[in-house]
């Protein structure tokens, strides 16, 4: 910085020399002479669009702010795609894929944060300084991140195919003096001399994590050199709207991902290998595992192949040297109406002292990280609560986000850039904006109290034979004591009592066929008979047993699901109607020559504050919320949640959703009070700007 503070000095003496008597926005206008006719004396080829000295005329039609802002769109989708959809889609089916705990997952989701912090300081403060060129750092971050999913999918083709049902039929065989106990002993012996499920894949949970890393480190570029890229490249009025656009394809880009993500979970996991038909599987089964990571292929694919156009971009487009002679400077006048801060900072250390100053920009911090911390959170863990509340599939809970989040986040943001521009807000009169719709988000977070009534689960939410349920899990009971079950065999089934058994075994199954793509079951002793049932077509002349139960999950009566949209959806309107304002607010609460830096600095405390620790919150109420365990018989290996109480999970999260906004709403209002606008700020018209 030291550098181009003495070719800014060099550059602007004789304009100081004749407006000593002019305001600090005139001052710092003046100052932006200085650079800009510095600029404007450098070789044009160096706003050409090209590659290595290749730029062909026919090539410059797509050097624009338009055509960049395409591409800079696109690359926030694919963060979005990737981190906060794809990944989050696969939550609750990588848990169970690899026996993984939600706190285990949390740390996972809290390593693209990590990274972040760790990259954003040097990229925002060398990515910002005159001659970076902020689309080299831009794709050689898509670089990144594209490497970032091809190491997240490595686990699976690191690990034996997926069992998801044991090779004989687990169904009661009378013992009469084997234990339960002692049969999964048993049963983990059998399991390592062969190809057991017993296996301790938790250390797949240290791979994840380090694509979660490169993914952070990547995508840090994005929405802090991505941001002021278009913010100095277009005037002041369309700024807004261009980042209006751009931070909305970064909300669609999860939404495609739940979408996309959730289809390919109807796919089997190893459908390369493995029928399911022949395994009696559909994807109606709890022990169904979808094609996770093919989609991360596909992204990985994409970030390489945008990151191609983005290279070719120069450090700043024609014209921009004339727009930014047009701007006025908004920071705050503590800040702007002292000689020392006119100049370029010198240095890291005062340019950190310099914005922690601010108390404007100090609030909008505040108000990032407790936004951040709930966004973060329910990005990551929202999918896997609507599967386990609703009793839906991770597909259908995937396309009830994807459903939300397109017209909900997308709208939400694009709307909150449009009002900015047609109402000619001022900085104060942005903050306003962000603190009225936080408040009316608030109110909208009881949609986490619309909950469902456990579903029923023998021996866990209600006792064998619609008996009164026990305070903890029993799974042992007097029809099933004799069948010597194994708690390491978990094979659940719904019964035509509508309740969830643990497998074939503890619901006193004694026999198994396997038709039309199901496995089902017969003399069910835990299980109340039904009789005989025709369920031969017309032309069959076979009449057939009813099955007790078969392998497909048991469908929940539960009808809030619309609910929960609906006030859902306008929670996540006003959350997002926030989020280009706040932004906005912030780059005009600041000086020109800090923007890059101050969004570094702002990323960095929304991390440290809101996003890192929030997946492991979340995940760690979560993991508090269960109430039945899968067992494993490597004890170290922990295991997936089986079970959830939806009272404590619904509780646990509309608590944290509300605490976070009353104090987003908070932070919002002692921004607006503490703001100092500059002495009669005005627009390029000479006009006073609507504050």
């Amino acid at each position: 910085m030291s550098e181009a503070t003495i070719e800014l000095d060099s550059n602007t003496t004789a304009a100081t020399a004749k407006c000593s008597n002019v305001n600090n926005n005139n001052s710092a206008r003046s100052s932006r002479v200085g650079s800009a006719s510095s600029g404007a004396d450098t070789d044009a080829d160096g706003q050409r669009f090209g590659w290595c000295g290749w730029n062909p005329p026919w090539l410059q039609r797509f050097c624009t702010a338009k055509w960049a802002l395409f591409w800079l769109c696109w690359g926030g989708a694919l963060q979005g795609l990737i981190v906060n959809g794809l990944i989050n889609v696969s939550i609750s089916t990588i848990e169970r894929r690899f026996g993984l705990r939600s706190r285990q997952m949390g740390l996972v989701a809290s390593g693209y944060d990590l990274a972040s912090f760790a990259c954003l300081v040097p990229v925002t403060y060398y990515g910002g300084r005159r001659g970076a060129s902020k689309p080299r750092f831009i794709a050689i971050g898509l670089i990144v991140m594209g490497m970032g999913s091809l190491v997240f999918l490595l686990p699976n083709f690191l690990v034996g195919n997926y069992r998801a049902t044991i090779a004989e039929a687990n169904v009661c065989e009378s013992t009469g003096v084997a234990s339960n106990s002692s049969q999964s002993m048993i049963a983990c012996e059998l399991n390592e001399m062969g190809e057991g499920q017993g296996e301790n894949l938790t250390w797949t949970v240290w791979l994840f994590l380090a694509a979660q890393l490169l993914h952070g480190a990547g995508a840090s570029p994005l929405f802090t050199l991505g941001v002021t890229y278009i913010d100095e490249n277009v005037s002041k009025k369309m700024s807004s709207v261009y980042l209006g656009i751009y931070y909305t394809m970064a909300t669609v880009g999860p939404a495609i991902g739940y979408v996309f993500g959730g289809q390919l979970l109807l796919i089997y996991t190893d459908w390369m290998t493995v029928d399911p038909v022949q395994l009696s599987l559909t994807s109606d089964s709890k022990v169904w595992i979808g094609a996770w990571w093919l989609g991360f292929i596909f992204a990985a694919a994409m970030c390489l192949l945008i990151a191609v156009p983005i290279f070719g971009y120069p450090k700043l487009l024609p014209g921009a040297e004339k727009l930014q002679l047009e701007r006025v400077s908004e920071a705050h006048a503590n800040i702007s109406e002292t000689d020392d801060s006119n100049k370029v900072v010198r240095g890291l250390p005062r340019a950190v002292l310099s914005l922690l100053a601010n108390p404007t920009f100090f609030f909008l911090n505040l108000a990032g990280a407790t936004e951040g911390l709930v966004i973060a959170g329910f990005a990551a863990f929202l999918p896997k609560q609507i599967e386990n509340q609703f009793s839906i599939s991770p597909m259908y809970s995937a396309l009830v986000m994807g459903l939300i989040t397109v017209p909900a986040g997308g709208g939400g943001t694009f709307l909150g850039g449009y009002l900015v521009k047609k109402w000619n807000l001022a900085c104060r009169g942005i903050i306003k904006m962000c603190l009225l719709s936080t408040t009316v988000a608030a109110l909208f977070t009881i949609c986490f109290l619309v909950s469902c009534p456990n579903p029923k689960f023998a021996g866990v939410t209600t006792g064998y034979k619609m008996e009164a349920g026990s305070d903890s899990p029993v799974l042992v009971a007097s029809c099933n004591s004799n069948c010597g079950c194994s708690r390491t065999n978990y094979d659940p089934i719904c019964g035509v009592d509508g309740v969830m058994y643990y497998s074939p075994c503890y619901a006193g199954c004694a026999q198994e066929e396997h038709a039309d793509n199901l496995k089902r079951y017969h003399n069910c002793s835990c299980i109340e008979h039904v009789g005989w049932v025709d369920e031969g077509s017309p032309s069959s002349e076979a009449t057939h047993f009813r099955p007790d139960a078969t392998n497909r999950k048991c469908d929940s009566t539960c009808q809030t699901l619309p609910l929960f949209v609906v006030l859902c959806f306008i929670l996540m309107v006003f959350t997002f109607l926030a989020t280009m304002p706040a932004l906005s607010a912030t780059l005009r609460c600041v000086q020109d020559d800090q923007r890059s830096f101050a969004l570094g600095l702002q990323w960095i405390k929304v991390r440290l504050l809101g996003t890192i620790p929030a997946p492991l919150i979340f995940g760690a109420l979560i993991d508090e919320s269960c109430i039945l365990w899968q067992e494993s018989c490597d004890k170290d290996a922990g295991g997936a949640c089986l079970v959830y109480d939806n009272f404590y999970i619904s509780r646990y999260m509309w608590l944290l959703a509300l605490i976070c906004k009353l104090g987003s709403v908070i932070f919002f209002a002692c921004a607006w009070w503490f703001y100092v606008p500059p002495s009669k700020p005005s627009n390029a018209n000479g006009k006073e700007d609507v504050n």
